[in-house]
């Protein structure tokens, strides 16, 4: 299995807890279910009917709008998984972890269950199977990177700023705008998800260059599906790795 390493930065030092205030959490927590709830009248309405297939060992998302939604669900369902696991594991229970940075991580599960649990209705049949994560190269009794495996802070990190990135380069794939209003609205969610993590882990940092063009545009940058799924895929184990051959 690749190492995340070779993909995303780490930060330079660990600052501590930062204390978060429950302003901040209250937002995180209404604004994730919000989204869900308003965006539910779209379930089941794809008009692409090109559906995943098998290639070679990885599963191809699909074509269209639906190899859009296909593509973010993989996305999510990843995410899901890695909070579900965060939440039951040795650094979330630890009597060390601040009661802040646990009702953090409570919310950010329940923003990607509900996310998960959105695209997984909206494309009915037409969804690909529930993956299965491989997690090996996390240790989720720590809250930095120790040893050589990512610590949950540090994979958090690589989840949010990878969802982030392939929300924005997905936009040029999506022909239905209602499709493209939700995808605005989830990345809107997750943006603020990775500047929060961000912050955990350094003061300041939510604007790196790594994550934005500071010195031309000032924008978000984005990544196209195949480079997303090359880093996803170190996550997810055999038989689950997925390609987005026609959406490139």
């Amino acid at each position: 299995m690749n190492n995340p390493h070779n993909y995303l930065a780490e930060p330079a030092a660990d600052p501590g807890h930062a204390a978060t205030n429950v302003a901040r959490r209250d937002f995180l927590r209404y604004s994730g279910a919000g989204l869900a709830v308003g965006g539910l009248w779209l379930a089941g309405c794809s008009k692409d009917s090109d559906t995943p297939t098998n290639n070679g060992n990885l599963l191809d998302v699909g074509s269209g709008d639906t190899g859009v939604l296909n593509y973010a669900y993989a996305l999510e369902q990843l995410e899901a998984a890695f909070y579900a696991q965060v939440v039951a594991g040795g650094y979330f229970s630890s009597t060390s972890t601040s009661a802040a940075e646990k009702a953090i991580f409570n919310d950010l599960k329940d923003h990607e269950a509900i996310h998960a649990a959105f695209f997984k209705n909206a494309l009915g049949s037409a969804a690909i199977k529930a993956l299965t994560p491989d997690f090996s190269n996390i240790d989720f009794s720590q809250r930095t990177t120790t040893s050589g495996k990512l610590g949950v802070l540090n994979a958090a990190k690589a989840f949010e700023d990878l969802g982030v990135a392939a929300y924005n380069g997905a936009g040029r794939y999506i022909s239905d705008n209602n499709y493209l209003t939700l995808a605005g609205k989830i990345v809107s969610v997750e943006a603020r998800h990775a500047a929060l993590i961000r912050e955990l882990l350094g003061t300041n940092t939510f604007v790196d260059s790594d994550v934005v063009d500071i010195t031309t545009t000032g924008m978000e940058k984005s990544k196209k599906p195949k480079d997303v799924l090359a880093i996803a895929n170190t996550f997810l184990a055999d038989g689950s790795k997925l390609s987005a051959n026609k959406l490139n």
